[in-house]
């Protein structure tokens, strides 16, 4: 009876770490193959698995695709959350937020994934949602951290909370395109000193 229940215990962890892994696989594919062309072969390869054995798991690879996409965006904006709370300056805050905001380079996997789940957008009702929720989620941090400098009277800017938080959500997932995109004129040093400079522009200087 004790090794059936630890049997019973084991089985879903290691469910857990086989879903975890074919994410991992889904965003290495998809950054090599693009979502237009991915299939549940190029996951599989990947995973080192057959395509019938990601189909225990997954029963198409929408379904992955859609368990991915959440997880992306989760991890996107949870560890950017995690660092600007875990700071007491705004400015600080702020200037945390434009950097873990931008991918780190043209080979950043998980951004290009994300920024390419949009071109899914119309076509699933849960792709537009994560869509939609990593949208509102950027939007929040920035707010969140607009309204804290005023508060603390370090940013006197003449422009809303709720208008610079969309201007710099809108500026991240721009440079963020070009970047991942391999436009050598955009890169993350020039992004992250285009935002700052315009933060400092509209008197929320960041440290």
């Amino acid at each position: 009876m004790i090794l059936g229940y630890c049997q019973d215990v084991a089985r879903p962890k290691r469910q857990e770490e086989k879903r975890a892994a074919l994410i991992e696989a889904t965003i290495a594919a998809g950054a090599a193959r693009g979502l237009r062309s991915l299939s549940l072969t190029d996951v599989a390869a990947h995973a080192g698995l057959t395509r019938g054995a990601v189909l225990y798991y997954y029963e198409d690879l929408d379904a992955l695709l859609v368990e991915t996409h959440a997880a992306g965006v989760a991890r996107f904006c949870d560890e950017r959350d995690a660092l600007v709370d875990a700071l007491d300056d705004p400015r600080e805050q702020l200037a945390v937020a434009i950097d873990r905001g931008l991918p780190h380079g043209p080979d950043d996997a998980l951004m290009r994934l994300l920024y390419e789940f949009d071109v899914l957008a119309g076509l699933s009702a849960l792709h537009d949602e994560h869509v939609q929720n990593m949208y509102v989620r950027q939007l929040a941090t920035y707010r969140r951290v607009f309204a804290a400098g005023r508060s603390a009277g370090v940013f006197r800017s003449g422009m809303d909370d709720e208008t610079l938080a969309m201007t710099f959500v809108a500026l991240e997932d721009a440079y963020g395109l070009h970047i991942v995109g391999g436009n050598e004129l955009m890169t993350v040093d020039t992004a992250r000193t285009a935002m700052r400079r315009l933060a400092d522009e509209l008197g929320c200087t960041p440290a």
